[in-house]
């Protein structure tokens, strides 16, 4: 709509609002690539509607391209839906590029660690779930309560062996 927009206001040789109309258009290409369906994805997720949160994520053009905030909720987004399908190493590779880029809190960036942790428990790698925790040892005075108990009994699966 805003082409067309701009191609009208140049007929009409009204430049300005050509000019604010290609403005426009250019903000919602940018925005398209640096921030895309993260949101709607998340919400999706957030309700539980696995298969939405999926294909709306799979509608991201190149997740490369995304903002640093932006892919690392896509990440961690990603890493839900494949752990949801019970796609574990997929989703530990999602979880450690999650761990990567800034989350919205520490908490966030704590729970992709332990998933990481956590499915490593399950393939009997013993050695990089105790990494993954060890990691999370900086943020803990930034965890919830909740956060702290899951850690200690990952923990205390990894210690049995």
């Amino acid at each position: 709509m805003f082409v067309i927009l701009m191609a009208v206001a140049i007929k009409y040789q009204v430049y300005q609002l050509a000019a604010a109309a290609l403005m426009f258009a250019v903000a919602l290409v940018y925005g398209y690539f640096k921030q895309g369906t993260i949101v709607l994805a998340a919400k999706a997720f957030h309700n539980k509607e696995y298969e939405k949160a999926e294909d709306l994520l799979k509608q991201v053009y190149k997740p490369d391209m995304l903002s640093k905030k932006r892919r690392g909720f896509y990440e961690f987004i990603y890493g839900g839906v494949c752990l949801q399908k019970q796609d574990f190493d997929e989703a530990e590779q999602h979880y450690e590029l999650a761990a990567l880029y800034p989350l919205r809190n520490a908490n966030d960036h704590v729970a992709a660690l332990v998933h990481v942790a956590n499915i490593n428990v399950r393939k009997g790698n013993w050695e990089k779930a105790k990494a993954y925790l060890q990691l999370t040892e900086k943020h803990k005075d930034n965890i919830t309560a909740k956060m702290k108990d899951v850690i200690q009994k990952v923990r205390q699966e990894v210690q049995k062996h």
